[in-house]
């Protein structure tokens, strides 16, 4: 993503390149039909893996920011100070 964003000609000349990996790995992938299912396979399980990263990192934010909420909040009742 870097090199697509800097603007010399070794940038760009990366970025060619990677680009042609891409597609180099992509016609492979299409040809050839076991590897097809076991990238298949390999996306199922590190989306999970990853979906359970996210569900954690939303349920730390949430927790943060609702204790930012009670800290703030306006307190009723008897005042000591």
């Amino acid at each position: 993503m870097l090199s697509s964003v800097l603007h010399s000609e070794k940038a760009v000349e990366v970025n060619i390149y990677i680009m042609r990996a891409f597609v180099f790995i992509r016609k492979y992938a299409l040809s050839h039909k076991d590897l097809t299912e076991k990238l298949k396979k390999l996306e199922r399980k590190y989306n999970r893996q990853f979906r359970n990263v996210y569900e954690a990192l939303n349920y730390l934010m949430q927790k943060d920011k609702q204790e930012t909420v009670y800290r703030v909040r306006k307190r009723i009742g008897f005042k000591t100070d």
